[in-house]
């Protein structure tokens, strides 16, 4: 599989390659950018012990100088303290501005490290080298790092497009079930807010919550398209001023639920499902769609192994006013009301604040199936 997509851009326009058993050409991937010869390789323990060898030998048979910096897995680690090991490891390596930061994980390990690329010496190159398919369909793509606050998810953040973003479809034979779950809520969401086909391709398929279950063809048509989506997207609107804001689709309700459940119980592609399903009945309550459409959605994220409902902690009116506060520290909120993206059909959003406090209410309270 070899598929090359341009990200567009006044400014620095990068190339996402998806390549398979790219990991091992890396060197000779960076060779073109005419980037420093320091880098600093940004992992975390269990990604580095399955594949660090693997890039170190090809940077430094390329003539790279290589250190190295792991990070504790987990979303909870996503705060002030765990990047201050990325800034001290590029102290000890004695990163120039000629250097480059390069994230070899899922998203968490790619925002943190973007994050710490944008603001090292004010700013230094930095590459995408995304190990999980949610990071390969999104996290990877458009330039937003961040960390989290206590009181919301990347709120802290900076906008820092990566030189080149280089995606080895073998890296996830060895991802795990629920984390290949978690990137197919991403490609869901490509299909609702962008890609009727892609949409209509995953309808067809039996089952997607195991890449197993895939076939090839229909992996490669997920990757290519999902990353042409976002790349065509972050194209036209680079720093979210407006059509950008429909890939947060299902992320207002979905990053409500990750905060209040401690980044602990429900993983981020789970959250961005559960938040979609929500604003699919949002939807359908303001009239935007029908009830049938949400059910279309609601049984694509059932055939991927998603969840459809609240997680059980949240399920009660109690939670559900928390819910509603932690909408309000969302950072898609302008002039105290919130945006939602929400569908009028497969294949076509819209980001509106017309979403009043009582039909948010009155959805999260029903329940769904």
């Amino acid at each position: 599989m070899k598929s090359i997509i341009s990200v567009d851009l006044p400014q620095q326009s990068y190339e996402v390659a998806i390549v398979t058993d790219g990991l091992a050409q890396l060197g000779h991937w960076l060779q073109p950018l005419n980037l420093g010869k320091k880098l600093l390789l940004v992992s975390n323990p269990m990604i580095f012990r399955r594949y660090g060898e693997l890039a170190v030998t090809a940077l430094t048979d390329a003539g790279f100088e290589v250190a190295t910096c792991l990070l504790p897995a987990g979303e909870r680690y996503k705060t002030p303290a765990t990047l201050q090991k990325i800034y001290d490891a590029a102290l000890a390596a004695r990163l120039e501005r000629s250097s480059t930061v390069l994230a070899l994980g899922g998203g968490i390990v790619g925002d943190m490290s973007g994050f710490a690329a944008a603001t090292w010496l004010r700013g230094i190159a930095f590459v995408q080298l995304p190990t999980s398919l949610l990071a390969m369909v999104d996290a990877s793509i458009g330039g937003k790092t961040g960390i989290n606050h206590p009181q919301g998810k990347n709120l802290i953040g900076a906008f820092h497009q990566p030189r080149l973003v280089l995606i080895d479809p073998t890296l996830l034979k060895t991802l795990p079930p629920r984390e290949f779950r978690a990137g197919m809520a991403e490609v869901i969401k490509y299909g609702v807010i962008w890609d009727a086909e892609l949409f209509g391709q995953l309808e067809a398929a039996p089952r997607l919550d195991q890449q197993r279950y895939l076939t090839d063809e229909l992996m490669q048509v997920i990757l290519t398209r999902s990353c042409q989506a976002k790349a065509h997207v972050v194209s036209q609107d680079e720093k979210e001023a407006g059509l950008r804001a429909i890939l947060n689709y299902g992320h207002t309700v979905g990053h409500a639920v990750e905060s209040l459940t401690g980044y602990r119980l429900v993983n981020h592609g789970e959250a961005v499902a559960i938040g979609m399903v929500a604003a699919g009945q949002i939807a359908v309550a303001l009239g935007l769609w029908p009830q049938a459409e949400a059910d279309r959605q609601r049984q694509v994220i059932q055939a991927a192994g998603l969840p459809t409902c609240l997680p059980e902690s949240l399920a009660n009116p109690a939670a559900v006013e928390q819910i509603l506060v932690a909408l309000q520290s969302d950072k898609k909120v302008r002039s105290g009301k919130v945006r939602f993206v929400l569908p009028s059909q497969i294949g076509n959003v819209t980001d509106t604040d017309q979403a009043d406090t009582e039909t948010i209410r009155a959805v999260l309270n029903s329940g769904w199936s």
